[in-house]
Protein backbone atom coordinates (compact mmCIF):
# COMPACT_ATOMS: atom_id res chain seq x y z
CA UNK A 1 0.00 0.00 0.00
CA UNK A 2 1.50 3.44 -0.50
CA UNK A 3 1.16 6.93 0.60
CA UNK A 4 1.91 10.49 -0.14
CA UNK A 5 3.48 12.52 2.42
CA UNK A 6 0.00 12.82 4.36
CA UNK A 7 -0.45 9.71 4.40
CA UNK A 8 -3.15 9.20 2.28
CA UNK A 9 -3.97 6.44 -0.01
CA UNK A 10 -3.22 6.96 -3.67
CA UNK A 11 -3.83 5.49 -6.64
CA UNK A 12 -1.77 3.92 -10.00
CA UNK A 13 -3.22 6.80 -11.98
CA UNK A 14 -2.02 9.04 -9.25
CA UNK A 15 0.93 11.80 -10.61
CA UNK A 16 3.48 12.65 -8.03
CA UNK A 17 4.67 15.62 -6.79
CA UNK A 18 8.15 16.95 -6.45
CA UNK A 19 8.74 16.34 -2.83
CA UNK A 20 6.53 13.52 -2.26
CA UNK A 21 7.31 10.48 -0.56
CA UNK A 22 6.45 7.10 -1.00
CA UNK A 23 6.45 4.79 1.71
CA UNK A 24 7.16 1.08 1.39
CA UNK A 25 6.09 -1.69 3.68
CA UNK A 26 8.59 -3.82 5.23
CA UNK A 27 7.21 -6.45 3.59
CA UNK A 28 7.73 -5.67 -0.11
CA UNK A 29 11.94 -6.25 0.74
CA UNK A 30 11.41 -9.56 2.47
CA UNK A 31 9.42 -10.83 -0.51
CA UNK A 32 12.55 -9.66 -2.55
CA UNK A 33 14.88 -11.45 0.19
CA UNK A 34 12.85 -14.58 0.58
CA UNK A 35 13.20 -14.91 -3.39
CA UNK A 36 17.28 -14.70 -3.14
CA UNK A 37 17.38 -17.19 -0.81
CA UNK A 38 15.24 -20.14 -2.82
CA UNK A 39 18.13 -19.67 -5.57
CA UNK A 40 21.46 -19.67 -3.36
CA UNK A 41 23.14 -22.62 -2.11
CA UNK A 42 23.61 -22.69 1.90
CA UNK A 43 27.35 -23.78 1.13
CA UNK A 44 27.65 -19.67 -0.29
CA UNK A 45 25.24 -18.41 1.64
CA UNK A 46 26.85 -15.27 2.50
CA UNK A 47 23.69 -12.33 3.18
CA UNK A 48 24.16 -8.76 2.28
CA UNK A 49 23.57 -6.30 5.29
CA UNK A 50 20.36 -6.05 4.50
CA UNK A 51 19.45 -9.51 4.43
CA UNK A 52 20.81 -10.03 7.67
CA UNK A 53 18.74 -6.68 8.68
CA UNK A 54 15.73 -8.82 7.63
CA UNK A 55 17.26 -12.11 9.29
CA UNK A 56 17.72 -10.02 12.15
CA UNK A 57 14.49 -8.83 12.54
CA UNK A 58 12.86 -12.08 12.84
CA UNK A 59 14.65 -12.30 16.43
CA UNK A 60 12.49 -11.77 19.35
CA UNK A 61 14.65 -12.31 22.15
CA UNK A 62 18.39 -12.87 22.67
CA UNK A 63 20.62 -14.10 25.21
CA UNK A 64 24.12 -16.27 25.98
CA UNK A 65 22.18 -19.51 25.79
CA UNK A 66 19.24 -19.02 23.27
CA UNK A 67 17.57 -17.32 20.29
CA UNK A 68 13.66 -16.96 19.60
CA UNK A 69 12.84 -16.52 16.49
CA UNK A 70 9.11 -15.57 14.46
CA UNK A 71 9.30 -17.90 11.34
CA UNK A 72 7.76 -17.12 8.91
CA UNK A 73 5.76 -19.44 6.54
CA UNK A 74 6.95 -21.07 3.65
CA UNK A 75 10.33 -21.25 5.19
CA UNK A 76 11.53 -24.67 5.80
CA UNK A 77 13.31 -25.19 9.49
CA UNK A 78 15.77 -28.09 8.43
CA UNK A 79 17.35 -28.16 4.84
CA UNK A 80 18.41 -30.89 2.85
CA UNK A 81 18.71 -30.83 -1.03
CA UNK A 82 17.90 -29.48 -2.75
CA UNK A 83 15.99 -26.85 -0.09
CA UNK A 84 18.51 -24.25 0.57
CA UNK A 85 16.87 -21.39 2.60
CA UNK A 86 16.72 -23.43 5.35
CA UNK A 87 16.08 -21.45 9.20
CA UNK A 88 19.33 -23.38 10.23
CA UNK A 89 21.15 -22.23 7.16
CA UNK A 90 20.14 -18.94 7.49
CA UNK A 91 20.90 -18.48 10.99
CA UNK A 92 24.25 -19.84 10.57
CA UNK A 93 25.04 -17.65 7.78
CA UNK A 94 23.44 -14.29 9.62
CA UNK A 95 22.69 -15.05 13.42
CA UNK A 96 25.82 -15.52 15.46
CA UNK A 97 26.30 -12.64 17.03
CA UNK A 98 30.18 -13.38 17.16
CA UNK A 99 29.84 -16.94 18.49
CA UNK A 100 32.21 -19.14 16.19
CA UNK A 101 29.03 -20.90 15.42
CA UNK A 102 25.29 -20.00 14.51
CA UNK A 103 22.72 -21.60 16.70
CA UNK A 104 21.20 -24.56 16.03
CA UNK A 105 17.64 -26.13 16.20
CA UNK A 106 16.02 -27.28 19.50
CA UNK A 107 12.57 -27.53 17.75
CA UNK A 108 10.60 -27.75 14.52
CA UNK A 109 7.90 -26.37 12.81
CA UNK A 110 6.54 -27.45 9.39
CA UNK A 111 8.00 -25.41 6.25
CA UNK A 112 3.90 -23.91 5.80
CA UNK A 113 3.41 -23.07 9.35
CA UNK A 114 4.50 -20.29 11.18
CA UNK A 115 5.57 -18.83 14.32
CA UNK A 116 8.30 -19.15 17.55
CA UNK A 117 11.38 -21.14 17.06
CA UNK A 118 14.05 -21.99 19.62
CA UNK A 119 17.29 -22.08 18.78
CA UNK A 120 20.03 -23.07 20.96
CA UNK A 121 23.74 -20.50 21.04
CA UNK A 122 25.86 -23.24 22.85
CA UNK A 123 26.64 -27.28 22.82
CA UNK A 124 25.27 -27.36 26.75
CA UNK A 125 22.31 -25.06 26.25
CA UNK A 126 21.34 -27.04 22.83
CA UNK A 127 21.59 -30.32 25.02
CA UNK A 128 19.06 -29.35 27.91
CA UNK A 129 16.59 -27.13 25.81
CA UNK A 130 16.13 -30.46 23.27
CA UNK A 131 15.69 -32.83 26.27
CA UNK A 132 13.42 -30.53 27.44
CA UNK A 133 10.98 -30.56 24.36
CA UNK A 134 11.81 -34.31 23.55
CA UNK A 135 11.63 -35.73 26.78
CA UNK A 136 10.62 -33.72 30.18
CA UNK A 137 11.68 -35.95 32.47
CA UNK A 138 15.24 -36.73 31.16
CA UNK A 139 15.89 -32.64 31.77
CA UNK A 140 15.41 -32.47 35.37
CA UNK A 141 18.00 -32.20 37.80
CA UNK A 142 19.11 -31.82 41.43
CA UNK A 143 18.03 -28.05 41.07
CA UNK A 144 14.21 -27.38 41.93
CA UNK A 145 13.56 -24.51 40.58
CA UNK A 146 15.04 -25.45 37.50
CA UNK A 147 12.56 -28.70 37.84
CA UNK A 148 9.40 -26.41 38.69
CA UNK A 149 10.17 -24.61 35.03
CA UNK A 150 10.25 -27.63 33.50
CA UNK A 151 6.67 -27.94 34.63
CA UNK A 152 5.80 -24.59 33.63
CA UNK A 153 7.06 -25.11 29.80
CA UNK A 154 4.13 -24.96 27.33
CA UNK A 155 3.60 -24.14 23.79
CA UNK A 156 0.67 -22.74 22.45
CA UNK A 157 -0.63 -22.60 19.00
CA UNK A 158 -3.72 -20.87 16.98
CA UNK A 159 -5.26 -22.50 13.98
CA UNK A 160 -8.24 -22.11 11.90
CA UNK A 161 -10.10 -25.09 11.13
CA UNK A 162 -12.66 -26.41 8.92
CA UNK A 163 -16.37 -26.85 11.17
CA UNK A 164 -16.11 -26.76 14.56
CA UNK A 165 -15.05 -29.92 17.80
CA UNK A 166 -18.10 -31.02 18.84
CA UNK A 167 -16.77 -30.29 22.36
CA UNK A 168 -15.62 -26.57 22.98
CA UNK A 169 -12.04 -27.58 25.00
CA UNK A 170 -10.60 -31.13 25.36
CA UNK A 171 -7.52 -33.42 25.23
CA UNK A 172 -6.72 -35.60 22.63
CA UNK A 173 -4.83 -38.46 23.13
CA UNK A 174 -4.34 -40.63 20.04
CA UNK A 175 -1.39 -42.26 19.10
CA UNK A 176 0.48 -41.80 15.62
CA UNK A 177 2.22 -44.08 13.48
CA UNK A 178 3.80 -43.18 9.70
CA UNK A 179 3.17 -45.17 6.79
CA UNK A 180 4.15 -45.37 3.03
CA UNK A 181 1.43 -44.25 0.40
CA UNK A 182 1.48 -46.36 -2.63
CA UNK A 183 4.38 -44.66 -4.56
CA UNK A 184 6.56 -46.27 -2.32
CA UNK A 185 8.03 -43.06 -1.25
CA UNK A 186 5.40 -40.06 0.38
CA UNK A 187 5.33 -40.74 4.16
CA UNK A 188 2.03 -40.03 5.93
CA UNK A 189 1.28 -39.91 9.50
CA UNK A 190 -1.67 -41.17 10.78
CA UNK A 191 -3.60 -42.07 13.65
CA UNK A 192 -2.57 -45.42 14.46
CA UNK A 193 -4.87 -48.30 15.03
CA UNK A 194 -4.67 -50.81 17.41
CA UNK A 195 -4.55 -53.97 15.27
CA UNK A 196 -1.71 -52.20 12.98
CA UNK A 197 1.84 -54.22 13.49
CA UNK A 198 3.43 -50.47 12.42
CA UNK A 199 4.99 -48.87 15.88
CA UNK A 200 3.32 -46.03 17.09
CA UNK A 201 4.27 -43.21 19.27
CA UNK A 202 2.38 -41.18 22.02
CA UNK A 203 0.54 -37.96 20.94
CA UNK A 204 -1.40 -35.70 23.83
CA UNK A 205 -2.88 -32.60 22.65
CA UNK A 206 -5.04 -30.04 24.14
CA UNK A 207 -7.39 -27.63 22.61
CA UNK A 208 -9.86 -25.44 23.39
CA UNK A 209 -12.22 -23.57 20.71
CA UNK A 210 -11.90 -19.93 20.50
CA UNK A 211 -15.10 -18.35 19.04
CA UNK A 212 -18.67 -19.77 16.61
CA UNK A 213 -18.19 -20.60 13.52
CA UNK A 214 -18.04 -18.43 10.23
CA UNK A 215 -17.72 -18.93 7.14
CA UNK A 216 -17.34 -22.73 7.98
CA UNK A 217 -14.49 -22.29 10.27
CA UNK A 218 -13.97 -21.43 13.98
CA UNK A 219 -10.17 -20.38 15.50
CA UNK A 220 -8.89 -22.86 17.71
CA UNK A 221 -6.10 -22.70 20.65
CA UNK A 222 -3.77 -25.87 20.71
CA UNK A 223 -1.37 -26.70 23.10
CA UNK A 224 0.98 -30.38 22.60
CA UNK A 225 1.77 -32.06 25.33
CA UNK A 226 4.25 -33.71 22.96
CA UNK A 227 6.47 -33.28 20.34
CA UNK A 228 5.49 -35.24 17.21
CA UNK A 229 5.93 -34.74 13.21
CA UNK A 230 2.63 -33.03 12.08
CA UNK A 231 0.96 -34.06 15.28
CA UNK A 232 -1.46 -30.99 15.71
CA UNK A 233 -2.37 -31.33 12.21
CA UNK A 234 -3.29 -35.01 11.90
CA UNK A 235 -4.88 -34.23 15.81
CA UNK A 236 -7.23 -32.02 13.77
CA UNK A 237 -7.76 -33.55 10.87
CA UNK A 238 -8.06 -37.57 11.91
CA UNK A 239 -8.96 -37.02 15.85
CA UNK A 240 -11.22 -34.35 15.71
CA UNK A 241 -12.46 -34.07 12.20
CA UNK A 242 -11.59 -30.38 11.38
CA UNK A 243 -8.53 -29.96 9.36
CA UNK A 244 -6.36 -26.90 9.41
CA UNK A 245 -7.34 -24.54 6.27
CA UNK A 246 -4.70 -24.67 4.13
CA UNK A 247 -3.63 -28.39 5.14
CA UNK A 248 -4.15 -29.65 1.75
CA UNK A 249 -2.17 -33.08 2.86
CA UNK A 250 -4.50 -33.72 5.29
CA UNK A 251 -7.43 -32.34 4.79
CA UNK A 252 -7.62 -31.97 0.75
CA UNK A 253 -11.55 -33.63 0.72
CA UNK A 254 -12.61 -31.73 3.48
CA UNK A 255 -11.05 -28.32 1.71
CA UNK A 256 -12.99 -29.59 -1.83
CA UNK A 257 -16.40 -30.25 -0.03
CA UNK A 258 -16.20 -26.92 2.18
CA UNK A 259 -15.04 -24.46 -0.63
CA UNK A 260 -18.26 -26.29 -2.65
CA UNK A 261 -20.66 -25.72 0.26
CA UNK A 262 -23.40 -23.02 0.25
CA UNK A 263 -23.69 -21.94 4.18
CA UNK A 264 -25.85 -19.59 6.11
CA UNK A 265 -24.02 -19.04 9.58
CA UNK A 266 -25.57 -16.70 12.04
CA UNK A 267 -24.50 -13.81 14.15
CA UNK A 268 -24.47 -15.05 17.75
CA UNK A 269 -25.43 -11.90 19.32
CA UNK A 270 -28.95 -10.97 16.64
CA UNK A 271 -29.70 -14.33 15.07
CA UNK A 272 -29.36 -13.36 12.15
CA UNK A 273 -27.69 -14.40 9.02
CA UNK A 274 -24.05 -13.51 8.90
CA UNK A 275 -22.10 -12.17 5.95
CA UNK A 276 -18.14 -11.88 6.07
CA UNK A 277 -17.24 -8.10 5.59
CA UNK A 278 -13.63 -6.77 5.01
CA UNK A 279 -12.25 -3.78 5.11
CA UNK A 280 -11.65 -1.49 1.83
CA UNK A 281 -8.48 -2.08 0.13
CA UNK A 282 -7.66 -5.74 1.55
CA UNK A 283 -6.37 -7.94 -0.68
CA UNK A 284 -8.33 -11.13 0.67
CA UNK A 285 -6.61 -13.62 -1.84
CA UNK A 286 -3.25 -13.15 -0.76
CA UNK A 287 -3.57 -16.51 1.59
CA UNK A 288 -6.00 -15.64 3.85
CA UNK A 289 -9.65 -17.83 4.01
CA UNK A 290 -11.51 -16.43 1.36
CA UNK A 291 -8.57 -16.74 -0.87
CA UNK A 292 -8.90 -19.42 -3.82
CA UNK A 293 -6.54 -21.71 -2.17
CA UNK A 294 -5.81 -20.78 1.53
CA UNK A 295 -2.34 -20.96 2.95
CA UNK A 296 -1.99 -23.27 6.15
CA UNK A 297 -3.61 -21.26 9.36
CA UNK A 298 -1.21 -22.71 11.55
CA UNK A 299 0.93 -20.36 13.93
CA UNK A 300 3.04 -20.86 16.99
CA UNK A 301 1.89 -18.07 18.84
CA UNK A 302 2.63 -18.47 22.63
CA UNK A 303 5.90 -20.12 24.22
CA UNK A 304 7.02 -20.57 28.25
CA UNK A 305 10.30 -21.90 28.55
CA UNK A 306 12.72 -22.22 31.42
CA UNK A 307 15.32 -19.05 31.77
CA UNK A 308 18.27 -21.85 30.65
CA UNK A 309 21.27 -19.22 30.81
CA UNK A 310 20.18 -18.79 34.37
CA UNK A 311 20.60 -22.55 35.45
CA UNK A 312 23.14 -23.45 33.08
CA UNK A 313 26.11 -23.59 35.82
CA UNK A 314 23.84 -25.23 37.71
CA UNK A 315 22.80 -28.27 35.62
CA UNK A 316 26.18 -28.84 33.88
CA UNK A 317 27.45 -29.31 37.57
CA UNK A 318 29.82 -26.21 37.33
CA UNK A 319 27.76 -24.58 40.55
CA UNK A 320 25.61 -26.14 43.00
CA UNK A 321 23.91 -22.90 43.02
CA UNK A 322 22.62 -20.14 40.43
CA UNK A 323 25.42 -17.42 40.26
CA UNK A 324 24.63 -14.51 42.55
CA UNK A 325 24.37 -11.95 39.62
CA UNK A 326 21.69 -14.49 38.03
CA UNK A 327 19.77 -14.83 40.95
CA UNK A 328 17.34 -11.83 40.34
CA UNK A 329 16.53 -12.86 36.52
CA UNK A 330 12.75 -15.01 36.05
CA UNK A 331 13.14 -18.62 36.04
CA UNK A 332 10.76 -18.63 33.39
CA UNK A 333 10.77 -16.82 29.75
CA UNK A 334 7.40 -16.06 27.94
CA UNK A 335 7.18 -15.01 24.41
CA UNK A 336 3.92 -14.03 21.81
CA UNK A 337 4.41 -13.59 18.16
CA UNK A 338 1.90 -11.98 16.02
CA UNK A 339 0.25 -13.70 13.20
CA UNK A 340 1.43 -14.28 9.61
CA UNK A 341 -0.50 -11.59 7.18
CA UNK A 342 -2.22 -14.13 5.67
CA UNK A 343 -3.65 -15.37 9.44
CA UNK A 344 -3.93 -11.33 10.40
CA UNK A 345 -6.57 -11.22 7.40
CA UNK A 346 -8.68 -13.77 8.54
CA UNK A 347 -8.55 -13.01 11.62
CA UNK A 348 -9.99 -9.40 11.16
CA UNK A 349 -12.62 -11.23 8.78
CA UNK A 350 -13.85 -12.89 11.88
CA UNK A 351 -12.09 -11.07 15.06
CA UNK A 352 -15.85 -9.04 16.25
CA UNK A 353 -16.70 -12.80 17.10
CA UNK A 354 -14.06 -14.03 18.90
CA UNK A 355 -14.09 -14.38 22.50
Amino acid sequence: MFYNTARVQITPSDVMEVGARIHIPVSVAETAIAKRFDTIPSGTLYPNADEIEYLQRLVKYKDSALLVLNKPPKVPVKGNMPIHNSMDALAAAALSYGYDEGPKLVHRLDRESSGLLLMGRTKESIAHLQLLFSYINKARSKCQAWNDACEATYQRYWALVIGSPKDKEGLISARLSKVLLDDGKTERVVLAQHSSLEPSREAVTEYRVLGPTINGCSWIELCPLTSRKHQLRVHCAEALGTPIVGDYKYGWFVHRRWKQMPRVDIEPSSGKPYKLRWPEGVDIQKGSVLAKVPLLHLHCRELVLPNIAKFLDVLDGKSENVHPALSTRPDLLRFVASMPSHMKISWNLMSSFLV
